[in-house]
């Protein structure tokens, strides 16, 4: 979510976050004393990130507001190991 910086004449400087669908404003009403204060444009706050963080933080956000809703439980990664000691056919099973 992005975050805009803006200026009142009375209490100095504050950040306001929007949704990337709501549109941006250049004058916004200041928290402290409701007066208008003007838009602040500042350079972007880039940050380097490995990609693997970058992707989860992104899953994260979009889960957030857009759970994904499965229909079944996803399949196993791991096949079960078959044994071939003689001891493990004497085992109680479940």
């Amino acid at each position: 979510m992005p975050t805009y910086g803006y200026r009142c004449d009375e209490c100095g400087p504050f950040e306001v976050r929007h949704t990337l669908r709501e549109p941006t404003r250049t004058v916004e009403r200041c928290p402290r004393c409701a007066e208008a204060a003007g838009r602040v444009f500042g350079a972007p706050a880039l940050r380097g990130m490995a990609p693997s963080v970058r992707r989860a933080l992104d899953v994260h956000e979009r889960s957030a507001h857009q759970p994904s809703v499965v229909s079944a439980v996803p399949p196993s990664r791991r096949a079960t190991p078959v044994t071939t000691d003689p001891r493990h056919a004497r085992l109680p099973r479940p």
